[in-house]
């Protein structure tokens, strides 16, 4: 009979699904390694959720240290699951550790370090974290945009405000127009799905214009 263990590595999703999930239910600190170790390669991401789910019910005295050092692992998506179960758990201690993830080369990676931060950062880290994530203001495509807004806007206005009117006021119209975008969302956080068929709509009139003029 196949065990969960064997599971893990079945080629359908469904079954490593399942092996997951009793791995999780029974809840025994000894999967521990088994279960991170899945997470660096797991291609499927409602698998990925339940790897999270299965960790967070583990004793966090246990788990939070680990996946601290899994933040140094060489495979980008074992430090992006790392980061997306710490921001499950919301032990604040770890903050330091993601802040130094904001900066790492893999752009999914930082994507989720920027939702993991703003959950984490203990009540005076936040004006800081405000700035350095509107550093980013202005780049990247649209999805890349919007994940920002919103982990800009999950500070809370009094934070992010004075953030976004000094980016407004200093730099150019790219980092203007992702602040006007990021406003409407602190606005209505309801407005996240038009803001990204508005800023798809108007990367394709600039690239018609831009074919035109070519």
């Amino acid at each position: 009979m196949t065990t969960a263990l064997e599971a893990l590595t079945d080629p359908r999703p469904s079954v490593r699904l399942r092996a997951v999930m009793a791995l999780g239910t029974a809840a025994d600190p000894a999967d521990l390694d088994v279960l991170l170790e899945r997470c660096a390669v797991e291609p499927d991401l409602q698998v990925r959720e339940a790897l999270t789910w299965s960790l967070v019910r583990l004793p966090a005295e246990l788990v939070v240290p680990r996946l601290v050092d899994e933040l140094d692992r060489p495979e980008a998506q074992a430090r992006s699951q790392a980061l997306h179960t710490l921001s499950k758990i919301r032990d604040g201690s770890v903050y330091p550790a993601v802040a130094e993830a904001l900066g790492d080369p893999d752009p999914g990676v930082s994507r989720t370090a920027w939702r993991a931060a703003v959950l984490l950062a203990p009540t005076e880290e936040r004006p800081a974290l405000a700035r350095r994530l509107a550093r980013e203001l202005g780049t990247g495509d649209r999805e890349r945009r919007l994940a920002l807004s919103r982990a800009l806007v999950t500070l809370g206005e009094e934070v992010v405000a004075p953030v976004l009117a000094d980016a407004a006021a200093r730099r150019g119209e790219a980092v203007r127009e992702h602040v006007a975008d990021t406003e409407r969302l602190l606005a209505d956080p309801d407005a996240g799905s038009a803001l990204a068929v508005e800023r798809a709509r108007r990367e394709v009139a600039l690239g018609r214009s831009g074919r035109a003029s070519g």
